[in-house]
């Protein structure tokens, strides 16, 4: 399904594949996230063979909505909350702000903690 919207020149349309990119940009690059994770053991291996832009986001759109789930490895130690609102505020804004149209939910799931290398 691709969303979009028609005009008098013809209609423009946006596959989920693209908006998933622009979320997966904006989550990798919030504070706290240290990677993305597979929705589930299958998406981890067939990511895992290939270098996919849109590992750890799935999107649902309609023409009137979009709904996102992003799936995040978080640093052990910040504050989970804070990292998961952080998240859905970046990924909300990042698309509205690309595409030019709303995003209705925007669903955080913390799948692993990570402790980095501290020597």
């Amino acid at each position: 399904m691709k969303t979009g919207e028609s005009g008098v020149l013809g209609k423009i349309s946006i596959s989920p594949h693209a908006i998933a990119t622009i979320a997966y940009q904006a989550a990798c690059q919030s504070y706290g996230v240290v990677g993305m994770a597979p929705r589930n053991l299958m998406n981890g291996l067939a990511q895992a063979l290939s270098q996919d832009p849109t590992r750890g986001v799935s999107v649902r759109a309609s023409d009137q909505d979009i709904e996102i789930d992003v799936f995040i490895v978080v640093e052990y130690g910040t504050r989970i909350a804070s990292v998961a609102s952080s998240v859905a505020n970046a990924v909300k804004y990042q698309v509205e702000k690309c595409i030019g149209l709303p995003v209705t939910r925007v669903d955080v799931h913390v799948q692993d903690l990570r402790v980095s290398d501290t020597d």
